[in-house]
């Protein structure tokens, strides 16, 4: 049997799951019901409507993806990665840990002390990552951290 084009067939345009959703609702219902229909309805929503709102909701995404996206947008900013107020907590806690007495640090202080800290850790990742592609492998594990870390004449 010989094939034919198939010819094309106009869409009605309302092919969303909120439309279909909201189009077999009966006409009492509006969609935005009050809110002792909301407590009504809670306890007899059908489980089908559901799933299907959970379902169109969870996008599908290739692996690596997002994580490709994050690398780009964190190396594209120059903010601190670190969140200021627990790293000034953190910094505080280990001072008096070495000195018994108060100790009172500039903002500035806490700033470039910072600054340093993510860059010393940026560095050491980056030399781990190469320890990792070195190893011919994608993942960096704690051995190749060690190994930054020996190289660099760091212990501990």
């Amino acid at each position: 049997m010989a094939r034919l084009k198939q010819t094309a067939k106009k869409s009605t345009g309302s092919s969303t799951m909120r439309e279909k959703v909201l189009r077999s609702q009966t006409p009492s219902q509006s969609p935005h019901p009050t809110p002792s229909q909301t407590r009504q309805s809670a306890r007899h929503t059908p489980l089908k409507h559901v799933k299907q709102a959970v379902a169109k909701a969870k996008r599908i995404v290739k692996k690596g993806v997002v994580a490709l996206r994050e690398i780009r947008k964190y190396q594209a900013g120059t903010e601190l990665l670190i969140r200021r107020a627990p790293f000034h907590r953190l910094v505080r806690e280990i001072a008096q840990e070495h000195h018994s007495g108060v100790l009172r640090f500039q903002l500035l202080a806490l700033e470039a002390l910072q600054e340093a800290a993510e860059a010393y850790i940026v560095s050491l990742f980056e030399d781990t990552n190469l320890c990792t592609i070195h190893a011919k492998r994608v993942t960096i594990m704690t051995k190749d951290m060690q190994l930054a870390r020996r190289i660099r004449g760091i212990m501990g």
